[in-house]
């Protein structure tokens, strides 16, 4: 037999009778199982306290006997196990203590269990704190490293900022000094021009006039003075471009890393805003595993340091090259002034009294040409006052026109009448006089017209006088400009 208490093995070693098919009489019941129902009637949710459900099953089999096991080999046949009456019987499977221990078993767990959960569940809430703040620490730690390095590009960004605008400034001072040394190169050709052209009208004198005389002399001196300007202009305007060729390469390299450290600076300020309460966040799987740089903390300040070294070193260069421009420009302009001086007063000797003379008439000229702008002007405005007096005269007309459709008695002469018809009156004058003083305007256009035409007469009357030295050389030298303008463009 099994020890009390134990759940009953699958197999038997006697022949087992079978289940009854009915079950025996209410009073037949102990009173302890007056209330209990077999486990096979109870609901489908119901669960026993602590019994498996393996105890169970083999109730549920039809009793049989089971077949001898190989440690009954020397049992005889006359030795069968005494028959099981019919009769229903219950079989107690435990005992009162083994429940009360069971229970007490089932309570000591279930204070372990809740011991153990509670004990969880403060570790748990204590991590869950720890995590909380370690998340919390590391995000703002994270955060003031992110403006930091905010606060960092955009130092450096001002810093590129600044040394953009300063190349920028030379670049743009270097630029006009370019268009200087064009400008005076521009002016030196016809510069050598004139001299040149000089050498061979004079050529044309005839007799005792073909002496190499002081004039000529000068004029040899004056060709190669401005030859020897020209090229050496020429040297420094080449250079200028090269140098503005650095110039830009240096301002692209500033642009390019400007326009970058903009574009890293807004984003890394955008990071720096995000909170836990942004919008746009959002999940990114294993972008953390993504290593997209290319450049350390090193590298990235070697190459802003370089950018803006590279900058400066051409910036210098660009303010080197600018000054000894700027003292070639001088140095030059003040050797062919001269030179055009010296030039000039030997012409001056020969025609002084003819150049006088050809000097009042072209003063008077342009006094002329200066007088004939200012009337045509005022022809423009006495025409524009006369367009004027239009709409005046149209609205006064009108409303004379429109108060003659008043009803009978409204057609009142009345002072408002009156004045409208004086109104008339008065712009048809003005008109008039307008048109007058129009007639007498042109015509003294006409006069300053004429007066025009006999001055550049005598202009020319005197110019032919001049014959070679002033017509020839000295008239075309007048037409140069001014070598005032090479010096005023540096």
């Amino acid at each position: 037999m099994e020890p009390v208490g134990s759940p009953l093995t699958a197999i038997y070693t006697y022949p087992r009778s079978t289940a009854p098919k009915l079950l025996p009489a209410i009073s037949a019941m102990a009173s302890s199982c007056k209330d209990r129902f077999p486990y096979y009637l109870l609901p489908q949710n119901s669960n026993l306290p602590w019994m498996s459900n393996t105890y169970y099953k083999p109730t549920a089999i039809n009793q049989t006997l089971a077949p001898l096991s190989k440690s009954f080999k020397g049992m005889t046949a006359s030795k069968k196990l005494p028959l099981i009456p019919n009769k229903p019987t219950f079989i107690t499977r435990y005992t009162p203590d083994d429940w009360c221990r069971s229970n007490l078993t089932n309570y000591k767990e279930a204070e372990t269990y809740q011991h153990d959960a509670e004990c969880l569940r403060v570790d748990n809430v204590h991590m869950i704190e720890d995590k909380y703040q370690q998340t919390e620490k590391t995000q703002g730690e994270n955060t003031k490293s992110l403006g930091i390095r905010a606060n960092d590009i955009g130092f450096w960004k001002s810093e590129l900022c600044l040394e953009l605008d300063e190349m920028l400034k030379e670049t743009n001072a270097l630029t006009d000094v370019k268009k200087q040394l064009e400008r005076a190169l521009a002016e030196t050709e016809p510069l050598l021009q004139i001299a040149q052209e000089c050498l061979l009208q004079r050529e044309k004198r005839m007799g005792i006039d073909r002496v190499h005389d002081d004039v000529e002399k000068e004029l040899f001196i004056e060709v190669d003075v401005i030859r020897s300007c020209r090229e050496r202009i020429q040297q420094c305007l080449d250079l200028v471009k090269a140098q503005l060729v650095s110039n830009r390469v240096a301002q692209h390299e500033l642009e390019k890393d400007l326009a970058n450290k903009q574009a890293a600076h807004h984003i890394d300020d955008k990071c720096y805003n995000l909170k836990n309460t942004s919008d746009g966040i959002s999940y990114y799987q294993g972008v953390e595993r993504v290593d997209a740089t290319i450049s350390v903390l090193e590298s990235w300040s070697k190459f802003k340091y370089d950018n803006i070294l590279h900058s400066q070193c051409e910036r210098a260069a660009s303010a080197k090259l600018r000054d000894r421009s700027k003292d070639l420009l001088v140095v030059t302009a003040n050797e062919m002034r001269c030179q055009f001086n010296k030039v000039n007063v030997a012409f001056a000797n020969r025609v002084a009294e003819t150049a006088d003379a050809k000097s009042k008439i072209q003063s008077h000229l342009v006094k002329t040409l200066q007088e004939i702008y200012q009337m045509e002007m005022n022809v423009e405005a006495i025409k524009k006052a006369m367009r004027d007096q239009g709409p005046p005269f149209r609205v006064a007309q009108t409303r004379l026109d429109e108060r003659t459709w008043r009803p009978n008695m409204e057609l009142c002469r009345d002072p408002a009448q009156l004045r409208l018809v004086n109104e008339v009156h008065e712009i048809d004058e003005t008109v008039q006089s307008l048109e007058q003083r129009l007639r007498d305007t042109e015509d003294n256009l006409q006069m300053l017209f004429h007066a025009k035409s006999v001055l550049q007469y005598e202009l020319a009357v005197k110019a032919n006088s001049l014959l070679i030295d002033q017509e020839k050389c000295m008239g075309i030298r007048k037409t140069f400009p001014s070598i005032a303008r090479l010096m005023g463009s540096v």
